[in-house]
């Protein structure tokens, strides 16, 4: 007798797999003092840059660092100075490896003239520690996304001598997406009133 032909397995449910959900951008800002003594190496535990040791050109980051910090120029000639109270040091530095404390920044006179920087998303949480100050002149710091949405403004005045702040930024977009920072001389109240960088600590 003819036999019928096996009956072929039943074939396994294939269960989709589920798209990745997109990031959602998010931005915050706030402001607070600068500690007495910065360790780099401490808050920058993915990456951090500082300004200014050696001269307006000198750049120092933090060795083996993610490299999402980025320095995008802004207008107006840097220059180097070292006459601010609080102290910056590291232990994981290039080309510096270490240093104790520095009250070494790198600053801008004339309003309009400023500094620019960029730091790369990872889809991420990550919180930006930027170091930066002023004399005798009125600051504004612009931070947005680069995915778009609104742009948060900051501002920090002394018409009399220097000051300086710690803003803490705290963002999440995709990866090939930006955090901008844009740090801004918006009034002079001397012939060089400027403001001034310091260093960026990311983790």
């Amino acid at each position: 007798p003819r036999q019928r032909p096996p009956t072929p397995p039943p074939s396994p449910s294939l269960t989709p797999t589920p798209a990745p959900k997109p990031t959602t951008p998010l931005l915050s800002v706030d402001r607070a003092d600068v500690p007495a003594m910065v360790d780099l190496t401490h808050l920058g535990t993915r990456d951090w840059v500082h300004w200014g040791l050696r001269g307006p050109d000198s750049v120092v980051r933090k060795r083996g660092g993610s490299g999402e910090i980025r320095d995008e120029g802004g207008p107006g000639a840097r220059s180097s100075y070292d006459t601010d109270p609080e102290l910056f040091g590291w232990r994981d530095g290039a080309p510096v490896q270490g240093e104790g404390g520095t009250s070494t920044g790198i600053h801008t006179c004339d309003v309009g003239n400023g500094f620019r920087l960029a730091v790369l998303g990872s889809g991420e949480l990550r919180t930006v520690h930027l170091f930066a100050g002023l004399w005798m002149a009125r600051g504004r710091l612009d931070v947005r996304l680069s995915t778009g949405g609104p742009t948060s403004t900051l501002r920090l005045e002394d018409p009399h001598t220097n000051h300086s702040a710690q803003f803490v930024v705290r963002f999440r977009v995709a990866p090939g997406q930006k955090l901008l920072i844009s740090w801004t001389n918006e009034q002079t109240f001397n012939d060089c009133g400027n403001v001034a960088l310091r260093a960026v600590a990311l983790r």
